[in-house]
């Protein structure tokens, strides 16, 4: 079992889906692409995010959004700083979900000159304002990391589930909607022609490179709320909003 740099598990459970994502891992990295601090077993920070951060403009929902969850993961800085200079109120999951108080506000109104510094994992920390989820409004989008997606929104994530477990928490809570828009941005070379998709992972509806916006118009289901079999045992104890949850089903 591996460990990404943010110590969550890379279970690899699904040997199709490894190979796929060891095959994106080693293109990105032959081909140039991966930025620092490397793709493999990451959400890899690729050449060109920056470029498809601009690119977002290009989405409909993206420039209506007012609130929106982003995942911390380095190719998606230049996504969440965007969003906070564009005057979009930001949150992100604090690392597994470890917390009573378990996602970070960034509020540009409230950072000021700060606003580069909170757009980071640790800038997050020090100064998002620690919220429980009852204090999250309604979110518009969400932004995904990616390893690899299809033009038909099929995703797959580093494999840690994550991201697929917090989509799914806020899904039971209310604070994600039919219409809220899943967005991902990655390189051209992260889009591949199809990948396996189970109940429990999140599709995405635009997928944006520094070339093109994609709708995906996708009819992959997404994850109906917290699949109890797919909790793992060390995440009933080390969740308290899964515990949460738990004692109110």
């Amino acid at each position: 079992m591996r460990r990404d740099d943010h110590g969550s598990e890379w279970r690899g459970r699904d040997p199709e889906k490894d190979a796929i994502r060891d095959r994106i891992w080693s293109l990105l990295e032959a081909e140039g692409v991966a930025r620092f601090p490397g793709a493999r077993g990451r959400i890899p920070n690729f050449r060109g995010a920056e470029a498809a951060a601009d690119r977002l403009d290009d989405v409909p929902a993206w420039r209506a959004a007012r609130h929106l969850k982003a995942n911390p993961d380095l190719p998606q800085l230049p996504v969440r700083i965007k969003a906070l200079r564009q005057g979009k109120i930001v949150y992100m999951a604090e690392p597994r979900l470890a917390s009573d108080r378990p996602f970070r506000e960034l509020d540009p109104a409230r950072l000021g000159d700060r606003i580069r510094a909170a757009a980071s994992i640790g800038g997050a920390a020090r100064l998002g304002r620690p919220l429980p989820p009852e204090a999250v409004p309604p979110l518009d989008l969400v932004v995904a990391g990616s390893v690899a997606v299809t033009r038909d929104g099929a995703r797959l994530g580093k494999g840690g589930g994550y991201s697929d477990l917090e989509f799914a928490l806020l899904q039971e809570l209310g604070l994600i909607t039919p219409d809220t828009v899943v967005v991902t941005t990655v390189h051209p070379l992260q889009i591949v022609p199809s990948l396996p998709m189970t109940p429990h992972d999140l599709p995405v509806d635009w997928i944006v490179t520094p070339d093109e916006a994609i709708a995906t118009h996708t009819r992959y289901p997404r994850p109906a709320g917290i699949d109890p079999d797919l909790v793992q045992p060390d995440q009933w104890e080390t969740i308290p909003l899964l515990r949460r949850l738990a004692r109110h089903r």
